[in-house]
């Protein structure tokens, strides 16, 4: 690496890319096609921006092995997405935090801190609590009773880890989000609601990443459990003894209700409603705002309110727009019935809308 950023050697080295270009070029950053200058390198991995690409400043640009018409060197790659993440990572390393505990923190006595954690400011770690190697916990991070927090994950400011909570390796949550809260459970004694105990707790496995201000319910009994590799948005509720599978995508807004169960790589796009005791198979797609009711079967794309398969929920929403014309027109259909009935002395028919 030289003083000023990257050669564009260097790079190629790093993301094991071909370069078509001066391999002594400097980079200094990395930026969009619309932002970048000649000395920033820019990206295509998407080819419906080719016509943008071709119209950038950049002086080098990461794209797929098959493009050969920008105007600047180019470090072809057959997987373009994957290599821009190493790119960015190696503009952008990681920030190395010291370990150990903030002189404000407040640590309960039996609990245990790997030497190799790292405890911000003002933060609580309750009786009990198991912090792993490598965590960093971030200012105002709260662990409840019998947490377990697993090597290498990250809690940033304002996290809440409710008595229980079990996060694996490498977990990932963001700012202001709540796991372990209780779940939404209660039933009428004809006078009041009384609340059903959640008793229950929380599991996230490995490499899951839990966005902000996000919320994740105890269960009632047992565990609610989100499965490795998953990926959650902010601003999304999970209720009570939900089940995520492996590798889902819940993006942001996204409800779940409680005791779902969504099967491995299932993707709810924005705002998307599940209704309570709903089993989505594997592979299942929602588009966005949809509202789910009922069971999906694995492989399926749905969208709409109810959800209905994806080609039919499509069809729906574009009829919808023409449901003022098509109703002009049924209003002068009518009127045409009721002139030819009244000519031929026959009843005259009620109208749709009466």
């Amino acid at each position: 690496m030289s003083t000023a950023g990257f050669t564009l050697g260097e790079i190629a080295q790093a993301l094991q890319a071909r370069l078509d270009g001066d391999p002594g070029q400097v980079v200094t950053g990395v930026a969009p096609l619309d932002t970048a200058g000649p000395d920033q390198i820019s990206f295509l991995t998407d080819l419906r921006y080719r016509d943008a690409a071709r119209a950038s400043r950049a002086g080098a640009f990461l794209a797929p092995s098959e493009v050969n018409d920008l105007p600047g060197a180019v470090l072809h790659c057959t997987a373009p997405q994957q290599a821009l993440i190493d790119l960015i990572r190696l503009f952008h390393p990681a920030v190395p935090v010291p370990s150990g505990v903030d002189r404000t923190a407040v640590v309960a006595p039996d609990a245990r801190i790997d030497p190799s954690a790292t405890v911000g400011p003002l933060s609580v770690i309750e009786s009990r609590a198991v912090i792993g190697p490598g965590v960093r916990m971030h200012a105002l991070v709260y662990v409840g009773p019998g947490v377990q927090v697993g090597e290498g994950s990250v809690l940033y400011q304002h996290v809440t880890l409710r008595e229980g909570v079990r996060l694996g390796r490498r977990v990932v949550v963001h700012a202001g989000a709540v796991l372990g809260a209780d779940g939404f459970g209660f039933a009428f004694d004809g006078t009041a609601h009384r609340k059903v105990p959640q008793v229950g707790g929380v599991l996230i496995e490995d490499d899951v990443e839990v966005g902000a201000n996000t919320t994740i319910d105890r269960a009632t009994f047992g565990d609610t459990i989100v499965r490795r590799g998953s990926k959650i948005d902010n601003l999304v509720q999970i209720g009570h003894n939900v089940e995520i599978g492996e590798h889902s995508l819940l993006i942001a807004q996204v409800g779940v209700s409680g005791s779902s169960r969504l099967g491995r790589g299932v993707v709810l796009a924005g705002q998307v409603g599940v209704a309570d005791h709903v089993t989505l198979g594997d592979g299942v797609v929602a588009a966005a705002q949809s509202g789910i009711p009922s069971d999906v079967a694995a492989g399926t794309s749905v969208f709409g309110t109810p959800a209905r398969p994806l080609a039919l929920g499509r069809r729906i929403a574009v009829a919808q727009t023409r449901l003022p014309e098509l109703l002009q027109r049924v209003r002068a259909l009518e009127r045409q019935l009721e002139q030819i009935a009244t000519r031929l002395g026959l009843p005259v028919p009620e109208r749709a809308d009466d």
